[in-house]
């Protein structure tokens, strides 16, 4: 084997193990769906089995305080499209204070894992492809990093995982990410764990009817409101700093 061979068969694999950790997640995504785990990640499953889980939270408050941390920090990791639902459970079971908060650190721990696999898997690619287009878009993302995923966390307008993966393509620090996420998801978390007190009512209702129970039906305008006001004062926060800055450079 000469030198080069060995330089591009120590290339090829130094690529494969990059990819290692985002392959593992879309593996154990795809194994989750084949066995049907999704659908215990759902409001209509939690209204079938309401009054055990209330009854095991009561009799072991940590333990279920801490397998429900688990359970939705994987959740996210695997961008299982479940987070508003398992938000509305939490304030249901643990109350939406204390629920709020292991949902807080469980979203972030999990969105951080998920970005740092996407990071490590495709960054180098994308830049290498598209070469200066990506630094300027690279430059231009990080320049207000904090606050663009602020305005992504504040408002729904995308999927939550879309939100996790999206700056792992520029060189968006890991700090930054951490910060803005845990601030960003807040107001949400908060939100729709609130949701959760009335479940019960909401649950017995949707039986009555034989309707499948979702997160919308819990959606009040007001809070759709009061998310997109949210998202407006961090957008105007950046449209003041860029005026600043261009004011600057004049």
């Amino acid at each position: 084997m000469t030198m080069t061979d060995a330089k591009s068969s120590k290339g090829q694999g130094s690529s494969l193990t990059r990819f290692l950790p985002l392959g593992l997640v879309a593996a154990l995504l795809v194994t989750s769906y084949a066995f049907g785990l999704h659908e215990y990640l759902s409001l209509s499953a939690l209204g079938e089995s309401r009054d055990s889980l209330k009854a095991f939270v009561a009799s072991q408050p940590l333990f279920s305080a801490l397998g429900f941390f688990i359970i939705y920090a994987t959740a996210v990791a695997l961008s299982f499209p479940a987070a508003s639902a398992m938000t509305v459970a939490a304030g249901f079971l643990f109350g939406w204070v204390y629920g709020g908060f292991i949902v807080v650190l469980a979203a972030t721990l999990g969105a951080t894992a998920i970005f740092i696999a996407a990071r490590t898997a495709f960054r180098d690619t994308l830049r290498q492809k598209l070469g200066g287009v990506a630094n300027k878009l690279a430059a231009g993302f990080e320049d207000g990093a904090f606050e663009y995923l602020l305005i992504l966390r504040l408002a729904p307008v995308v999927p939550f995982w879309v939100a996790n993966i999206a700056p792992a393509f520029f060189d968006v620090r890991l700090k930054t990410y951490v910060l803005a996420t845990a601030l960003g998801i807040l107001p949400g978390t908060f939100a729709f764990a609130y949701l959760g007190r009335g479940l019960d009512s909401v649950i017995l209702s949707a039986s009555a009817s034989g309707e499948t129970l979702s997160v919308g039906d819990l959606v009040t305008p007001q809070i759709t409101i009061a998310f997109a006001a949210l998202a407006c004062v961090a957008a105007l926060s950046v449209a003041i700093k860029k005026l600043r800055s261009q004011r600057k450079g004049d």
